[in-house]
């Protein structure tokens, strides 16, 4: 950019509705050739419900697409075409129109709509700026919009804008104070919008000052000279006086002091943030898919922003409470989640008889599962599940810990074996282990079990990892409707089937696991080879006093590959078998 601002003339809504306002305001502002001219293309019920407090004026501003397509191509004459965005409306006049559009602006109170983005990332910014307006928002905040943004969007460039409308907005407020906060943590070039008093000197020099701390474009409201302005108003510059400048000057230089983000501030964005709504009925005992659930609009009820919806749901926080479609979400919506690891074990298994109690140093294996689950984190209750088989009533003897619940249920249903303790226990999200994975990671059960929560998930896995040593996360909600659908479960002992082969009726995650916390190692135990390198391992982990974390079992299967050649050449019945897949492909499937 050049060392002269940019110059971005903001019509916003001073025609009040008016088509040939709007047109008689280009042409007046013609002579600035190569200027920017702004204008807000909206629908009013994409924008707001109609109990909002200006909905009505938001229908008298409404243009169709084809008076755009005419507003634009005029304007386009003369300046390049900039269009501030609200809405999807807003999204469907930039494709319509996007050869003729330089750049996009997007208002603080729309940037985490996700909805409008996902429709920008459809159309793309190749080629075009995007100025993004960061009022009441603290720098992580704007890093992450500026990177989010630079990643889904590609623009050309991206600005950053400090300054927003409070009718006037006091000098207090104005956000100059900004200006060289962001230059230290941001190579963007910055704009400074202009809403101070039409009819007071501010309106000449508070730009003045924004150019002189060094901003590369300059945004100002614009009003037609004899036309009656029924919205937005603002006037055009006055010479000032020496006099007057000394104090005006002085004024200036106090803004330096004022805090980063003001009350006044943070209420306009309260009040005017698109929150998110309830896009459809979203059933208690679920997290939120913050893209699928939720579309985000202005609304006259209060509810929860879309930041705080996110940092509840990090937090482990489910629906307590059903949300119709339509409504906000509240605090007391929510509720910290019931969260089990619960460990399925028989004593059945006809390759390896009784494999649960073979020894693995000193324990069995079954323990040294447990005792792995056990290092699980912000987990409340660690569950041995077995049958009510008089065989397995064994294994009771083999909790390792006094905390582990013991439970006996159905003896060929797991799904049921599940149900019947999350129900007495009141669980609301599942760690899914089975005792034949001694060496399980707490390392990728929290990686998972954060990365569920995050993206408000039915069904979380791990996409590659050494086998046996990555849980899945699953929602009790998600697991109660594959019952609803299958009541006997025939195979549910193959449970991730049930969820990864109906993706159209369950959010499933199958994430990417860090890259340190990935090998091809067979770390399961189905087999006497597998046993046999247990306890190699065990006994270097014995020897060496370590408490066999994922990266010391690690360290010592790349450093021993004798070891690992012990079981490798074994593979998964489940991804070799195709009688066996054929046939779950088959009875897992949801018929619609």
């Amino acid at each position: 950019m050049s060392t002269k601002p940019y110059h971005i003339l903001e019509v916003a809504n001073t025609h009040g509705g008016s088509f040939d306002y709007v047109l008689d305001l280009i042409h007046e502002f013609s002579s600035y050739m190569g200027d920017g001219l702004k204008f807000q293309p909206l629908h009013p019920d994409m924008l707001a419900t109609p109990d909002y407090q200006w909905h009505s004026v938001y229908k008298e501003l409404y243009f169709s697409p084809d008076q755009w397509h005419t507003i634009l191509h005029l304007a386009s004459e003369t300046k390049e075409v900039w269009l501030d965005l609200f809405d999807s409306y807003g999204c469907q006049i930039y494709q319509q129109e996007s050869d003729l559009v330089s750049g996009i602006k997007l208002q603080s109170s729309v940037l985490f709509n996700l909805g409008l983005i996902n429709d920008l990332e459809k159309v793309g910014l190749e080629g075009k700026i995007l100025a993004i307006n960061v009022s009441g928002f603290d720098i992580p905040t704007i890093a992450e919009r500026v990177e989010d943004f630079a990643k889904r969007l590609c623009p050309k460039e991206i600005w950053l804008e400090v300054g927003f409308q409070s009718y006037p907005t006091a000098l207090a407020e104005s956000g100059l104070v900004k200006i060289q906060e962001l230059k230290k943590h941001f190579d963007n070039p910055l704009v400074f919008a202009d809403h101070a008093d039409a009819e007071g000197e501010d309106a000449i020099w508070l730009p003045i000052f924004a150019a002189m701390e060094g901003v590369q474009a300059i945004e100002k409201h614009i009003r037609h000279s004899s036309l009656e302005t029924k919205y937005d108003h603002f006037s055009s510059l006055k010479p000032e006086k020496y006099a007057q400048f000394r104090v005006t000057l002085d004024n200036y230089l106090d803004l330096k002091d004022r805090p980063f983000i003001n009350a006044k501030e943070t209420a306009y964005l309260q009040n005017s943030v698109q929150i998110p709504i309830a896009k459809k009925l979203i059933q208690k005992g679920k997290q939120i898919d913050l893209t699928e659930d939720l579309e985000f609009k202005r609304s006259g009820k209060s509810g929860m922003d879309i930041l705080t919806v996110k940092k509840r749901q990090q937090d482990f926080h489910i629906l307590a409470v059903d949300v119709q479609k339509g409504e906000p979400l509240k605090q007391e919506y929510f509720k910290r989640a019931t969260i089990a690891t619960i460990v399925a074990c028989r004593l059945k298994s006809s390759r390896l008889p009784k494999k649960a109690l073979l020894p693995i140093g000193k324990l069995t294996s079954v323990e040294k599962c447990l005792k792995s689950c056990l290092n699980f984190k912000n987990i409340n209750h660690t569950i041995l599940a077995t049958s009510t088989h008089p065989d397995d009533q064994e294994l009771e003897n083999y909790r390792f810990n006094e905390q582990v619940i013991f439970h006996r249920g159905h003896p060929d249903d797991v799904i049921q074996r599940y149900l019947d303790i999350i129900d007495t226990l009141k669980i609301d999200v599942i760690i899914r282990v089975t005792a034949d994975m001694p060496y399980v990671s707490a390392d990728i059960a929290e990686f998972l079990l954060n990365q569920h929560f995050k993206s408000g998930a039915d069904y979380t896995a791990a996409k590659d990892f050494a086998v046996g040593t990555a849980p899945e996360i699953i929602n009790v909600q998600a697991l109660k409707k594959v019952k609803e659908h299958f009541p006997s479960a025939d195979y549910s002992e193959y449970m991730t089937w049930y969820f990864q082969n109906n993706r159209e009726f369950f959010n499933v995650k199958v994430v990417d696991l860090p890259k340190d916390y990935i090998r091809d190692y067979r770390l399961t135990l189905d087999y006497q080879e597998d046993l046999d390198l247990f306890n190699a391992l065990q006994t270097h982990l014995d020897k060496e006093n370590k408490d066999g974390s994922l990266f010391q079992i690690f360290d010592f299967l790349d450093d021993n590959p004798k070891v690992v050649e012990l079981n490798n050449h074994i593979g998964l019945k489940y991804k070799t078998d195709q009688n066996l897949i054929d046939t779950l492909n088959k009875v897992t499937k949801i018929k619609a």
